[in-house]
């Protein structure tokens, strides 16, 4: 029996889906609120006469990126009643992803965090422009606003990326190399080796959003970080593990207690060693780091 073709607006759909995906992701850090645009989108894109739309897939970005600028704000009021820091629900993604350096760095923890700090409105423009590539005619058409005006939304934008975003890619064998050192250290509880691997400045900022144990405020600065896991380590009464997997396309850590999911490491290095560690043990944000998320920038 033959399976009937699909309708062009669901092949369509289904062509861009991956993209349309990653847009939405990458302006909530949220892969629940990225898949609820996702089906609003959907129901829009099914009740559009298609002779009339001349780009498909400009018209299926221009449709998630309103819906995700409405699903932001409302976030915005979901983050401001979240217990201790908030972190983006990390993505296991294939291991060649991290050879991809343009979507290993866009996705990145770090940068996802930096975006966070941008006006909803600001953080759309920059992500249409400096991630996806998106014209300023476009984007311009999407949010309802001039082409100058957009430009000027992107100047912004990127000045307040660029100030706050890591000052250098490095290389995903670096990264791994810093991983591995930083594997060993946590699961022999070596203080001695986690000061060797960790920056004089770096961050641990844990999100465990009140239902799993983790700092509320980022901690900052080696020696603090250093002691934090290794007294951490010395309390837990279960037999810690840390396997390198790649999450958003970057080298990370997932840490196992007895065999079971603790939650996800991941980690912004440079040449100082260990800037940033981002720490989510949050359940509610791990449901995507057993199998691969797909994600395209085209």
């Amino acid at each position: 029996m033959n399976t009937p073709p699909a309708d062009p607006a669901t092949e369509t759909f289904v062509a861009h889906r991956n993209l349309l995906f990653t847009v939405a992701y990458e302006m909530l850090g949220s892969a629940a609120d990225a898949e609820d645009v996702l089906q609003e989108t959907w129901l829009r894109w099914v009740k559009v006469d298609l002779a009339r739309v001349n780009d498909q897939r400009a018209y299926l970005v221009r449709v998630t990126t309103r819906q995700s600028l409405n699903r932001l704000r409302t976030m915005q009021r979901r983050k401001e009643a979240y217990v201790g820091s908030w972190l983006p629900e990390p993505l296991l993604t294939a291991p060649d992803v991290a050879d991809d350096v343009e979507l290993a760095e866009n996705m990145s923890m770090a940068l996802m965090l930096v975006l966070e700090t941008l006006a909803p409105t600001e953080r759309a423009v920059f992500v249409l422009r400096e991630v996806f590539d998106v014209s300023y005619d476009e984007i311009a058409a999407a949010l309802d606003k001039s082409p100058s005006a957009v430009r000027q939304i992107a100047y912004r934008a990127r000045q307040h990326v660029d100030a706050r975003r890591p000052r250098q890619v490095v290389p995903a064998s670096l990264t791994r190399a810093a991983l591995d050192s930083l594997r060993h250290a946590i699961e022999t509880g070596d203080l001695r080796g986690l000061l060797d691997v960790l920056a004089p400045d770096v961050v641990l900022v844990a999100d465990g959003g009140g239902i799993k144990q983790a700092a509320l405020r980022p901690v900052i600065g080696a020696d603090k970080v250093a002691r934090m896991f290794v007294t951490g380590i010395a309390k837990v009464d279960s037999i810690l593990t840390a396997e390198p997997t790649v999450v958003n396309g970057n080298p990370s850590l997932v840490l196992r207690l007895d065999g079971q999911l603790d939650g996800i490491l991941a980690v912004r290095v440079e040449d100082a060693g260990i800037t940033g560690l981002y720490y989510v043990r949050n359940p509610e944000k791990l449901t995507r780091v057993e199998s691969a998320t797909p994600l395209t920038l085209r």
